[in-house]
C-alpha cells in the first residue's frame, strides 16, 4: 500500500472513531432529553421537571440550559393564562350578577304595578322598574365601550384638540349633578388653551369617565388642574374619598375593579378601565395616587 493510501485510510479510521466516540457521548443525553420532553408533553412528568445532564460533552450543558429556559417561559405563560382565565370568569360572574340584579328588581316592580289599584302607587312602581332597566342599559353600554377600547387593532384618527374646552364642556354637562350634591368644582389652569393631538370623541369619553368617577365615588367637590409638564398637557382630577383604605390604587384601572366602598355607589367597574385603554391608544397614560384621604387621577 502506498504511503498516500495509508494516510487516507488512517484519516478515515480516525474520523470514524471520532464519530463513534461523539455518538457514544451525546446519544444517551439526547435520548434522555427527548424522553423528558415527551413525558412533559403527555403529562407523564411533573410540570416542574427540568433537564439535567450526566455528561461533560461539549455543548450539552448549554443545550440543557436553553431547554430549561424555554420550559420555564412556557410554564410562566401557562400560569399567567390560567390566572387570566380565572380572573375573567370571576369578572364575568360579577357582571352577570350586576346585570341580573336590576332586571330582577324591575320585574318585581312591574308585577306589583299590574296588581296595584292605586294609580299613584302604580306610577311610582313603573318608574322604579324603568330606573332599574336604565341601570342595566348603562352597564351594557359600559361593557360595549370597554370591549371597543380593548380592541388590539383599534386605530384612532387624531387632530389638535383643546383639552381645556373638553373639560369645560364635560363640567357644564354635569352641572345638575354638582348642583344636586352642593359641590362647586375648583378649576385651575384653564386660562389658556391646552392643545393635544387626540381623537376628540375618545378624549371626551376619558374626561367624562374621570369626572363621573369623581362624582360617583368622591366625598367632596373635585379639584381639577390643567398644566403643562415637559411640553405636554396634564389633567389632574383630585377629590376626597370616604374610605381610602378600601381603594387599591394599583388595580384602579383594571377591568371590573370596584373598591368595596364604591360598590354601594354603583358603577360598572369599567369606566376607568375604558379610559385607560383609550388613553393608551392615543399614546397617553393614566395614573393614580392616594394621599391623606385624597385620590388624584392624572392624565398625561
Amino acid at each position: 500500500m502506498s504511503p498516500g493510501a495509508l494516510a487516507v485510510l488512517m484519516l478515515a479510521i480516525g474520523v470514524l472513531a471520532g464519530a463513534l466516540i461523539t455518538t457514544a457521548a451525546y446519544a444517551p443525553e439526547l435520548r434522555r432529553i427527548a424522553r423528558l420532553l415527551d413525558a412533559r408533553l403527555n403529562g407523564g412528568a411533573s410540570a416542574n421537571a427540568r433537564v439535567t445532564i450526566g455528561s461533560r460533552a461539549p455543548g450539552i450543558a448549554e443545550l440543557a440550559e436553553a431547554i430549561n429556559g424555554e420550559l420555564d417561559r412556557t410554564m410562566q405563560a401557562h400560569v399567567a393564562s390560567m390566572r387570566a382565565q380565572r380572573d375573567f370568569q370571576r369578572d364575568l360572574s360579577a357582571l352577570s350578577h350586576d346585570i341580573r340584579t336590576p332586571l330582577t328588581g324591575a320585574k318585581g316592580y312591574l308585577q306589583l304595578a299590574v296588581d296595584e289599584p292605586d294609580p299613584e302607587l302604580e306610577r311610582r312602581r313603573i318608574d322604579a322598574a324603568v330606573e332599574r332597566i336604565d341601570r342595566t342599559s348603562e352597564l351594557l353600554d359600559a361593557l360595549f365601550s370597554y370591549t371597543k377600547a380593548s380592541d388590539p387593532d383599534l386605530a384612532l384618527d387624531t387632530e389638535p384638540v383643546d383639552l381645556r374646552e373638553v373639560v369645560e364642556q364635560c363640567l357644564l354637562g354635569h352641572y345638575p349633578d354638582f348642583e344636586r350634591l352642593g359641590w362647586e368644582p375648583v378649576v385651575s389652569g384653564a386660562d389658556a388653551p391646552r392643545v393635544v393631538e387626540a381623537n376628540r370623541q375618545a378624549l371626551e369619553r376619558i374626561v367624562e369617565n374621570l369626572v363621573s368617577n369623581a362624582l360617583r365615588h368622591g366625598s367632596s367637590a373635585p379639584r381639577i388642574t390643567l398644566s403643562d409638564e415637559s411640553e405636554r398637557p396634564v389633567l389632574r382630577i383630585e377629590n376626597r374619598v370616604e374610605r381610602p383604605e378600601a381603594i387599591d390604587v394599583e388595580h384602579l384601572f383594571d377591568r371590573f375593579y370596584r373598591a368595596d366602598a364604591a360598590r354601594q355607589a354603583g358603577g360598572s367597574g369599567l369606566g376607568l378601565a375604558t379610559a385607560a385603554k383609550l388613553a393608551a391608544a392615543m399614546d397617553m397614560s393614566l395614573g393614580a395616587r392616594l394621599d391623606r384621604g385624597r385620590l388624584t387621577i392624572e392624565l398625561r
